[in-house]
Parts: C-alpha cells; structure tokens; sequence
C-alpha cells in the first residue's frame, strides 16, 4: 500500500468515525485528503484549495469552498474565507456558521448574528453555532443571553465538547472583566 493510499484510507476512516461520534467543525475541521498534504494557508495549500472546487461536481464543489474558507477562518483571514464560503451554492447551517464566524470576527457583530441565527433555524442542534452565538453575545455584553446559549449546548452535547468547553471559557475570561 502506498503511504498516499494509507493516509487517505486513514483520513477516511478518521472522518467517518468522527461522524459517528458527532463532532463538528469547531472540534477538528473538515479534512480534504488532497490538500491536507500542505500546511494551511501556505501558497501551495491555496493553489490546492483553489483548484479542488473546479474539478469537482457541485456537492464536492461545496464541501471543497467549506474547507478551504473554514481553515482560511480559523488562520485569521476573514475576508478571504467570505470569499469561498459565499461561494457555496447551498448554504447549509455549517457554512452560515462559518460565514457567521468570519463576519464576526472581522468585526460585524449583528450581521454575524443573523448567520447564526439561521443555522441554528437549519439545525437547532448545531452546537458549534450555539457557542459562536454565545462569544457573539458576550462581546455586546450580554452576559445572561451567552449563559442561555450555553445552556442550551449542555442539553445537546454536555459539557465535555469542545462548544461547551470553549464557550465557558469565554464566559469565565468575560466575568473576569
């Protein structure tokens, strides 16, 4: 077995499991056995990422615009994740939570908010939205809405996944003013 064949058999295997355990974006991200072979964000990550959407069909296209756009998030580049995350011809409650997210960080607070808001109507138990709402909350300094939010991430997942976690910390780092 080649090593590419043994890393995209375990990536694939990686995926499913994680599947079938229910984590999400905020916990790993979305693996792309193609491009995962760079380090994010380095120019031959973006030529990769830039040209896995136009070889694939329209359901790839999109899981391809979502990575891409979820790791330029996550490594700071807000404006250019938008752009991939836009792109997306259906924009399920993963990407609104991610357009959210760079929204938000790029500084527009209430528009992120409508984001979240209509993944959570798309997946009410999207508990990685729920927290991002939550750290949303908590920077217009709504204490007890981002309280309610991390309730509600208790009843989805308890409070050892990373939403919960991630959120509480928020909130302590928060109460510490």
């Amino acid at each position: 077995m080649s090593l590419t064949t043994y890393f995209r058999n375990f990536a694939c295997l990686a995926f499913a499991a994680l599947t079938a355990f229910g984590a999400q974006a905020k916990d790993i991200g979305p693996t792309n056995v193609g491009c995962d072979q760079y380090e994010k964000t380095t120019s031959a990550w973006m030529d990769c990422a830039k040209a896995a959407p136009a070889a694939a069909g329209p359901a790839q296209a999109d899981a391809e615009l979502f990575y891409a756009g979820y790791w330029l998030a996550k490594n700071g580049r807000y404006e250019e994740a938008l752009k991939y995350l836009n792109k997306a011809s259906v924009k399920n409650a993963r990407v609104l939570t991610y357009i959210g997210f760079a929204t938000r960080k790029l500084g527009h607070t209430d528009e992120a908010m409508k984001y979240y808001d209509e993944a959570l109507k798309r997946d009410p138990k999207n508990d990685v939205a729920r927290s991002y709402l939550g750290e949303a909350h908590l920077s217009r300094g709504d204490l007890q809405a981002a309280l309610s939010e991390l309730g509600k991430i208790e009843n989805g997942c308890g409070r050892s996944c990373a939403p919960y976690t991630e959120l509480a910390a928020q909130i302590q780092e928060f109460k510490k003013g």
